[in-house]
């Protein structure tokens, strides 16, 4: 079981602003980039777009109901930053992540918070009947390999 995972990647030149700084939407796509490398490290897709033929229970996708997230440093052109996520809360249906975007990553003396970010994702299903997107139970496949992150870990968590 896991609760976190790191993710590294480079400012391009697409991720900035005139001046060469992140603009501040490439944070959300980034946080998006690194959910979705959690998932394939654990064996499943952010979206499957096919059910298996094996009779098993049709695949779930993940959309976000809440996003956000809090800057405080700058990124800039052609710098690396590590996206590390955090699993922040598992209920029935949804997942929180927190994020945590670190400067200078390998810097043991200049490592810092650039900014820090959450997801809420609800895990859905395809509704035939519906023809809609349904929330549904996180099926055991997924619940086995996910687990909060220890308490303390995470700026602000609520006791439980």
């Amino acid at each position: 079981m896991t609760h976190r995972f790191t993710y590294r990647r480079r400012v391009e030149f697409a991720d900035t602003d005139v001046a060469g700084i992140m603009h501040f939407s490439n944070f959300f796509r980034f946080m998006e980039v690194a959910e979705h490398a959690f998932y394939r490290s654990m064996g499943f897709s952010v979206h499957p777009f096919k059910d298996k033929d094996d009779g098993s229970d049709p695949q779930v996708g993940w959309p976000r109901v809440h996003a956000s997230s809090d800057f405080r440093l700058p990124l800039q052109f052609e710098e690396e930053v590590e996206i590390e996520l955090l699993v922040e809360e598992i209920r029935d249906k949804t997942v929180k992540y927190y994020f945590n975007f670190w400067k200078n990553p390998d810097d043991e003396g200049g490592r810092k918070i650039a900014a820090t970010g959450r997801f809420t994702v609800v895990c859905v299903r395809f509704d035939a009947q519906l023809r809609r997107m349904k929330a549904v139970a996180i099926p055991d496949e997924w619940r086995e390999k996910l687990c909060e992150a220890p308490e303390g870990t995470i700026p602000g968590q609520v006791e439980r």
